[in-house]
């Protein structure tokens, strides 16, 4: 831009047929380049250089950590968005820093979290029960932090890398794969788990008989929508977190058919 402008004023040393070329074929190179990014209507929105972006729009010298890289808010440059924003970029850099740095742990510790809260809404909400029971909340939250996290991770990453095709036909087949390959397993995996580490490993096939197909049709109904949209605007590394903001509903409802009592036949 600021070789563009020097070129194209009339205080430069070039003639004028000479600086109207160079302005041109700037102007040219310029079209071509947005055209050739894949910014088009159907085309994935370019996020390579997204967290530096947030990081850096969080105000103050050198970005939102001001120079400490401690995670900190920025020094008094801040933009018109004052103290609070800073210290909301400053959070946002801070978690997009550990998501860079530490991808599976970051990942398994936020499912943990979301899982935990998601039982303890279940069961007070839903189940009412006067106080939640620790020993369930803790074998639930224990499967967010070991299964749930790290297998949506590498599963995430291994599936941008098999299809790789961009666009809307990309994202469908992710979806498909997602949601009645990887879905169906994943959800009996995690309900066999969780009626073992319970202590009722009896239990685990009529559960799996009387919740499996309902849990995952309640998946389908839920995650079907939202994962288009995920695999087909969201980056890869983002869509863990991307689905966390729906997957405590999902937590809630999971918890609810996985502690469903089985009804003897």
């Amino acid at each position: 831009m600021v070789v563009a402008y020097l070129l194209c004023t009339p205080t430069g040393h070039l003639n004028a047929q000479t600086r109207i070329l160079l302005c041109n074929s700037i102007h040219m190179n310029r079209i071509s380049l947005s055209t050739a990014n894949g910014s088009g209507i159907f085309a994935r929105p370019q996020f390579t250089h997204l967290r530096s972006l947030w990081v850096s729009s969080g105000g103050g010298g050198g970005g939102v950590s001001g120079g400490s890289g401690d995670g900190s808010s920025g020094g008094g440059g801040g933009g018109s968005g004052g103290e609070d924003d800073g210290s909301d970029w400053s959070l946002l850099s801070w978690y997009l820093s550990l998501l860079a740095k530490y991808p599976v742990m970051t990942k398994a510790v936020t499912s943990a979290l979301l899982t935990f809260v998601g039982d303890v809404i279940c069961q007070l909400v839903i189940d009412k029960v006067p106080s939640p029971d620790l020993k369930r909340t803790f074998i639930f939250t224990l499967l967010g932090l070991v299964l749930v996290g790290p297998t949506l991770h590498f599963w995430y990453l291994y599936l941008s890398k098999l299809i790789a095709a961009p666009g809307a036909s990309g994202a469908a087949f992710r979806l498909v794969l997602d949601q009645f390959l990887f879905a169906p397993i994943f959800i009996g995996v995690f309900l066999s788990t969780l009626v073992t580490l319970e202590g009722r490993p009896s239990d685990v096939i009529p559960k799996l008989k009387q919740e499996w197909f309902s849990s995952v049709l309640a998946n389908w109904q839920l995650w079907i929508p939202f994962q288009f949209l995920n695999f087909r605007f969201v980056p890869q590394q983002f869509q863990v977190l991307a689905a966390n903001s729906i997957a405590l509903i999902w937590n809630v409802i999971l918890s609810y058919k996985a502690h469903k009592q089985v009804i003897a036949k």
